[in-house]
């Protein structure tokens, strides 16, 4: 006789509990509540989520800048929506131990975060056997990538083990309890595509393609890389990816037949019903966090909308000048980096909260670094790799940017060199100019560069700046200080210096 099971599953929520649209204040088709509606809950149902759950939205800025009641009420939140088991994501960790161990202490689910010791309420795997007698083994794991993105801080006294050799642990352990499906949440993604199995990426931070090629877990809900995709078996292992924001959800119909397991899964849209005990607790909060977000803050001497992509890596980007404005009188340093978001709100002349939080979306701290020309080089040539020639002799975005995932943020814009990219050279070799001062930059000089701390760790094919002298780390999220730059100054005017030159 066949035994079902059905799992929701979301992850990298990033605090999109309501349906708003926060750089619009208006109404959208997304969010936990809306997705929680479609949600059945009967005792052969399991809801599960991924983590990245405490930051990322406007709402979580507000809420833990501003409140006392801070992780209780996402806890609340999750619990509403039913999450029987989650793990954490990288994310969570941004406010520190004590908050997250609120938050998961608050949580009616359980916390499986295998990998993570020193966390209060954290388990290394559950076994639970549904009202058809169907015994599920359970485990989650995060990317073991945390300690090279989160402040010291915030992890202290915590110890991340390898994500892959404690999934291969455990599962020998759910195993020897007999149950009749293996489960593991990974805050982690594929380092090989899917669909055709080619390298992704060559480091450690996502590892699922492994986990299923070399371990045998029934099924593996992923998360993190914000890739969504659904209905995939990887070498035996049936495997999907929720898309971030709660935008959709997962689905998954699992059969167990004679000891067989088949799966089927689907991404399901979050849809527009909004339960009511959400209303009754999220609109109050999202009052408040609309009167915060509209205070005007100061004044620009003029508008900076965003431009398309591939437009502002060509011709420079005023909202980058800007953010490097703030960080180079933050840090001190002699030159700044930024990236921009694939989307975002952009600045009008009366800048408002609102404005800062919707376009600077990154959880970024800033850190300052020391670098020299064969260092500043390699990031230009990186950057450079962005811009490919089309059938038409046309300048466009190359695959490497947009597949497997859209990635115009790690294209970068520094402000203090005036650089100069030859599309019309061979990648690798594109950067003909590096002036500082006026004069081209000295092999033997160094100066002081401040950039946020995911790019810091070499992320984004930035490996080489992990190898870079550290000069200072500011505790404080690059929004915090654009805010308190944009409060301090009140009246701005923007860099409007172009400081790179494509030749095409």
């Amino acid at each position: 006789m066949d035994r079902k099971l059905t799992i929701y599953f979301t992850s990298d929520i990033h605090g999109y509990f309501a349906p708003t649209d926060y750089a619009n204040n208006c109404r959208a088709a997304s969010g936990l509540a809306n997705c929680a509606a479609n949600f059945t809950h009967d005792r052969n149902t399991l809801i599960f989520d991924g983590g990245d759950t405490l930051q990322g939205s406007p709402f979580t800025y507000w809420l833990y800048s501003r409140t006392e009641e801070k992780s209780l009420i996402p806890a609340k939140l999750m619990n509403l929506a039913g999450c029987d088991f989650f793990t954490l994501g990288n994310h969570d960790f941004n406010y520190g131990p004590t908050e997250l161990e609120r938050y998961i202490e608050a949580m009616d689910a359980r916390c499986l975060c295998a990998n993570v010791q020193g966390l209060r309420g954290v388990e290394r795997c559950a076994v639970v056997t549904l009202e058809n007698g169907l015994r599920v083994g359970l485990t989650g794991v995060t990317s073991q990538f945390v300690p090279k993105w989160e402040k010291p801080e915030n992890i202290k006294g915590l110890t991340f083990l390898d994500a892959f050799e404690t999934a291969r642990d455990v599962l020998a352990e759910l195993k020897a309890q007999k149950v009749d499906i293996t489960i593991c949440l990974y805050h982690g993604g594929f380092e090989n595509d899917v669909d055709t199995g080619r390298p992704l990426s060559k480091t450690l931070e996502n590892e699922g393609w492994r986990m299923c090629q070399e371990l045998d877990y029934d099924i593996l809900l992923t998360g993190h890389q914000h890739m969504p995709f659904a209905d995939k078996c990887v070498n035996g292992t049936f495997t999907c990816q929720p898309p971030d924001k709660a935008r959709q959800y997962i689905r998954m119909d699992v059969t167990v037949d004679d000891g067989k397991v088949m799966a089927k899964s689907e991404l399901c849209p979050a849809g527009d019903v909004t339960p009511e005990a959400f209303k009754e607790l999220l609109e109050p909060l999202e009052a408040e966090t609309a009167k915060f977000l509209d205070t005007p803050l100061g004044h620009l001497d003029r508008d900076l909308r965003p431009s398309t992509p591939l437009k502002r890596a060509l011709k420079g980007s005023l909202i980058a000048n800007f953010y490097n404005q703030v960080q180079l009188e933050a840090s001190g340093a002699d030159i700044s980096c930024t990236c921009l978001a694939n989307t975002m709100r952009g600045f009008s002349e009366n800048i408002t909260v609102r404005d800062i939080v919707a376009s600077y979306v990154f959880p970024n701290t800033l850190k300052t670094i020391m670098v020299d020309r064969a260092v500043l080089t390699k990031a230009l040539e990186r950057s450079a790799d962005y811009y490919a020639i089309d059938e038409n002799g046309e300048v466009c975005v190359s695959d490497s940017f947009l597949k497997p995932i859209e990635a115009h943020f790690n294209f970068d814009f520094i402000s203090g060199i005036e650089a100069t990219i030859d599309l019309h050279r061979a990648p690798g070799e594109r950067v003909t100019s590096i002036r500082w001062h006026g004069e081209e930059l000295p092999e033997d000089k160094t100066l002081t560069m401040c950039l946020n701390d995911y790019r810091a760790s070499g992320a984004g094919g930035y490996d080489f700046y992990a190898d870079c002298e550290l000069v200072r780390e500011q505790p404080d999220d690059i929004a915090e200080l654009i805010i308190n730059y944009v409060d301090r100054h009140r009246d701005i005017t923007v860099d409007k210096t172009r400081w790179l030159t494509i030749i095409k």
